[in-house]
């Protein structure tokens, strides 16, 4: 495990976004093991549909890139993700909103299935082999954030295993790698994957907006919403010229609607 600043044992604040991911994913968890215990067919075939295949995913199985990340398996490689996402979701937390750090999360996730896709459709377009197995888990979502970490805080000091030194933006590269290194392996389609979800946390960092997706879409949607008012307000003005000169009178209004005083000593208005 990793950790930034002095204290090798110490870990994030466990609020806001990161609490509440981690304990939907705990919530997953421990939600699919039960489901095991009382019909394992049921759960590998539930497990199958929610985890992240290629194939499926070409043939309709639209909600597996929201899905797939919630499906862990093993105890140890579940707390090692969820230590992880805690860790590195917790930092980011910090020192972004909390809208920010999901956007990141949610992209990097996103782009991990969409890599995965692809190179599924590549290689069937080529007609190469290609070793298709499902995914799951947050693993895509991870190195989106760490990539994020070592693009904005590169000089930030990691703790590697506890003891080793090392500086964020090594640490991403030295992830990059090992991804690169598995693309020659059995493990091509998961090694594009991860890297497809660094990509995507790299573009969220340097395209999204620094207040979140969420404050973004709010201030568009009262944009929008402030233009239509501003047209019904010009189109209420048009009228009211209309109406004025057919009652003998002049009256003029800018382009906001708002009424043009033309006699400085007039002080009447007629808003």
């Amino acid at each position: 495990m990793s950790r930034v600043g002095a204290s090798p044992i110490s870990f994030p604040a466990f609020r806001g976004a990161t609490r509440r991911l981690v304990f939907l994913n705990l919530f997953a968890y421990f939600a699919l093991l039960l489901f095991g215990v009382m019909s394992p067919a049921g759960a590998e075939r539930f497990t199958e549909g929610m985890a992240f295949s290629p194939s499926l995913f070409a043939h309709g199985a639209f909600w597996q890139p929201l899905t797939y990340s919630f499906i862990h398996s093993g105890l140890l490689g579940t707390a090692l993700e969820l230590l992880s996402l805690w860790f590195l979701l917790g930092f980011l937390e910090q020192l972004h909103s909390s809208s920010w750090v999901i956007g990141l999360y949610a992209a990097s996730v996103l782009g991990t299935a969409l890599a995965a896709t692809a190179i599924y459709a590549v290689s069937g377009a080529f007609g190469l082999s290609l070793l298709e197995f499902p995914l799951f888990g947050c693993f895509g979502g991870i190195f989106g954030l760490l990539v994020a970490i070592g693009a904005l805080y590169g000089e930030m000091e990691f703790l590697l295993f506890f003891f080793i030194g090392i500086k964020a933006r090594y640490m991403a590269v030295i992830y990059g790698l090992i991804a690169i290194a598995m693309l020659f392996g059995q493990e091509r389609i998961y090694a594009f994957a991860q890297l497809g979800g660094a990509l995507a946390g790299l573009l969220f960092i340097r395209l999204a907006p620094r207040r979140g997706v969420s404050f973004a879409f709010s201030e568009q949607w009262y944009a929008l919403r402030n233009r239509y008012y501003r047209f019904k307000r010009r189109r209420a003005a048009r009228k009211f010229e209309v109406y004025m000169r057919s009652q003998g009178r002049t009256v003029r209004f800018d382009s906001q609607g708002k009424q043009i005083n033309e006699d400085p000593d007039d002080k009447k208005r007629w808003n």
